[in-house]
């Protein structure tokens, strides 16, 4: 597996060995022993599975106890992938990044705990997995405003986002919650 260092303290692009032929490819998603070496330690408690169209953007949501790490790579379709660091000891405290995930590059993104997650569909459609370092605790989930003025996240889209209602009430960075 190929260790691509992001620009967000902590947050990894990894490229997976695909052995392909005439049939199709093989690749190994998670490997705990490959991982650890590539500084992912932790321990998975949840897989999940999301499907969404395009133009619809999820996020950002984190979560201020039990906080989540997440590894997230797409099976089907496209992904602008983002990640907002709120970790306030953090040199990239309140700054962004975005990598394109796609069946097609076949490319994981590990988040560590501490970070805001969101990412917008690219493709006609997306499946979406990721495996959880934690739990999902609703009460302790939060939502930073995916649109907010002082982020400037380019979502790059083109056309009217489609956004859930949980996620058009998310509030500004200046009001989030954060990480020391």
């Amino acid at each position: 597996m190929n260790r691509i260092t992001a620009s967000l303290e902590g947050v990894v692009i990894l490229e997976p060995k695909v052995f392909g032929d005439s049939r199709g490819f093989f690749l190994e998603s998670y490997n705990e022993r490959v991982m650890a070496e590539h500084g992912i330690r932790e321990n998975f408690v949840q897989d999940n599975h999301s499907y969404s169209t395009r133009n619809v953007v999820r996020g950002l949501h984190y979560q201020v106890r039990q906080p989540q790490g997440k590894l997230i790579r797409v099976v089907m379709g496209e992904i602008l992938d983002i990640v907002v660091d709120l970790r306030r000891s953090s040199r990239t405290f309140g700054k962004w990044e975005s990598v394109i995930l796609s069946g097609e590059n076949k490319r994981m993104l590990w988040i560590p705990p501490g970070f805001a997650h969101g990412f917008r569909v690219v493709s006609d459609s997306a499946h979406v997995l990721y495996k959880a370092t934690d739990f999902y605790a609703p009460s302790h989930e939060r939502t930073l405003a995916w649109n907010d003025s002082t982020l400037q996240i380019d979502w790059q889209l083109d056309g009217a986002p489609v956004v859930s209602a949980k996620d058009q009430q998310g509030v500004p960075f200046h009001k989030a919650e954060t990480f020391d």
